[in-house]
């Protein structure tokens, strides 16, 4: 398991011969690449992100990607944190009888642990699974195999899980409270939350744990909702140690939303884990006339206040900067087929070169 970067000054972002170019220079220039009418930025050669980020880098991958040797290429070059994309949800390692199975998530810690990076285990509760497997449970066994499922699953990755979504996605969709769902109808809409990082913590005593959740820079009112909910574990002694912002970017939000959240999401004193980090090139609308270039300068644009705004954290709150997927075609996005395909909302192109996103988060280091 590979220990956290120590912090590094911002002259030892960038590679040899470069250190004197100034940041204005870096940024511009990557934002007119990313503006240029139906083109990405070119490939640039860089060093691999995991030596210019002064903390880890991580990326999600999947078991059925692991005989893509482009794919491991890249993942093995750039990162140094690794989650498992679905292999350790509760939809992977829970059978119907609520007995477990650990075969593929085994899998996944033995890929990271070959592959020297750190494991971040992703997700422990999630509103979205469990509640076939747990319909006929009484309240008395609800509560005990929750549980168990919790402490099972955590002990046995301790030593090798740095840190574990605990609870994944909390707060209802448009950040009017929480959500409710078969855990909380059961145990309470905060009352399981508590009771799964407490059974967490103890299970690993040295584990970080995290409530993540995603729209939080997009919707300043949801954004809000979770650190209030924040507050109110912290309040109750809740062993709760970071705050896992998925930021899955809307690139056409405003300028500055990105930050607001950022320096309240500091001022708790948590360690802050950007945790699936996309930028979709798509739209809701119904007619969208931006140009590819205006598409592309907006992504870069918002690209570049989120790193900025994770490396204005104190290097303790600097937890890790993950990416959700590490070439295009990986992403969620391009799988998802009510989504189409051929968006563009990760670092690395089909090949494996850095795309204009790339060119964005680098510039923004410096």
């Amino acid at each position: 398991m590979q220990p956290p970067h120590p912090s590094r000054s911002a002259s030892h972002l960038l590679p040899r011969g470069e250190k004197d170019i100034s940041r204005r220079t870096l940024l511009s220039s990557s934002l007119a690449l990313a503006a240029c009418a139906g083109a990405p930025a070119a490939p640039v050669a860089t060093r691999p992100l995991k030596d210019l980020f002064p903390c880890p880098v991580g990326v999600c991958g999947m078991t059925g990607q692991f005989g893509d040797a482009g794919w491991r290429q890249v993942v093995t070059r750039e990162f140094d944190q690794f989650t498992p994309e679905w292999e350790m949800k509760m939809e992977a390692i829970l059978r119907p009888d609520r007995s477990l199975d650990f075969a593929r998530a085994d899998a996944c810690a033995d890929f990271a642990r070959a592959n020297a990076m750190r494991l971040h285990g992703h997700a422990l509760v999630w509103y979205s699974q469990g509640a076939d497997a747990f319909a006929d449970a009484d309240k008395t066994t609800f509560a005990r195999d929750y549980d168990r499922y919790v402490r099972d699953v955590t002990a046995r990755y301790r030593g090798r899980a740095v840190s574990w979504d605990v609870v994944n996605e909390a707060v209802a969709e448009d950040g009017d409270g929480l959500r409710e769902h078969h855990w909380s109808a059961a145990l309470g809409d905060v009352d399981h939350i508590r009771r799964a990082f407490d059974v967490a913590h103890e299970a690993d005593p040295d584990a970080v744990l995290f409530l993540n959740d995603y729209n939080l820079e997009n919707l300043p009112r949801k954004g809000a909702t979770f650190l209030k909910l924040v507050e109110t574990l912290m309040k109750a002694g809740t062993p709760l140690h970071g705050i896992g912002t998925q930021s899955h970017l809307d690139v056409e939000i405003a300028e500055g939303q990105i930050t607001a959240f950022f320096r309240e999401a500091a001022a708790t004193g948590l360690k802050i884990h950007v945790s699936e980090l996309d930028a979709s090139l798509k739209s809701d609308r119904r007619v969208d006339l931006r140009t590819d270039g205006q598409k592309r300068a907006q992504q870069a644009a918002r690209v570049v206040e989120l790193t900025e705004a994770f490396m204005a954290l104190p290097a303790a709150q600097r937890f890790a900067f993950t990416v959700w997927g590490a070439r295009d075609p990986d992403s969620w996005l391009n799988r998802d087929a009510r989504a189409g395909s051929g968006d563009s909302p990760l670092l690395f192109d089909a090949g494996g070169a850095p795309t204009s996103m790339h060119g964005a988060a680098v510039a923004a280091l410096a």
